[in-house]
């Protein structure tokens, strides 16, 4: 199986920490976040995974040669020209996936069971499935009654992005992994979004569902104060 890890951020949130290292190359409890996800992808029996570089490109590619790219398959999608944002730099990497294909973002920790995502996700052919939580956040997706995409909402200003007219929806947290079938291309160009975009934009007509795994364990490692344990 294939995934992609999103590697390629500034990382200002965790500045000063960043401003001489990548994000990925932060420490969490002795290990980089980047191995912390790639020993987390391999052991669930991820072979190639996809990983995106902008910020700091050069000490990440020599992290991972140092590491033997931690004996599995690893592409580096070279974004040093221009950092393209989540969607951006996922339509930029379009070559590598031929099936679907799981997308992690580099700084979440998590206990998710990506068999279980990837089985839900497979089994119902969707265009794409993500993984959502039940908690606390100022911008959340909510899903209808049969785990549709409807609308992006800003909880603070209140501005939403309407993907289709739901009249009972529930409102989630992204936890930053995503199940995606390659189809999702045809909706996507160059240049430089949110990948939140592409789904919103591909919900009218297509099934984008929720997994939700409100029960695990989840924790945003892009702000300072996720690394005081």
């Amino acid at each position: 199986m294939k995934a992609m890890i999103f590697a390629a951020g500034l990382g200002t949130r965790l500045r000063p920490l960043t401003n001489n290292l990548p994000k990925a190359l932060v420490p969490y409890k002795g290990k980089p976040l980047l191995q912390v996800v790639i020993e987390k992808l391999k052991s669930f029996g991820f072979d190639t995974l996809i990983i995106n570089v902008h910020h700091f490109a050069d000490k990440i590619i020599d992290f991972l040669e140092k590491n033997n790219y931690f004996d599995t398959e690893i592409i580096i999608s070279d974004e040093r020209r221009k950092l393209l944002d989540t969607g951006g730099g996922l339509y930029f990497a379009r070559k590598y996936f031929d099936e679907d294909f799981l997308i992690h973002n580099v700084d979440i920790i998590s206990d998710i069971d990506l068999k279980k995502l990837a089985e839900y996700h497979k089994k119902n052919t969707f265009l794409a499935t993500l993984a959502v939580q039940n908690r606390a956040s100022n911008k959340k997706l909510y899903f209808d009654s049969e785990n549709n995409l409807c609308k992006w909402k800003n909880e603070i200003t209140a501005e939403e992005k309407i993907a289709r007219n739901c009249q009972i929806s529930r409102g989630f947290a992204f936890s930053g992994i995503h199940f995606v079938s390659p189809r999702i291309f045809e909706y996507m160009s160059n240049g430089v979004y949110s990948i939140i975009e592409t789904y919103l934009k591909a919900a009218v007509n297509e099934n984008i569902k929720c997994f939700d795994h409100s029960d695990d364990f989840w924790r945003d490692m892009g702000k300072p104060e996720s690394f005081l344990d």
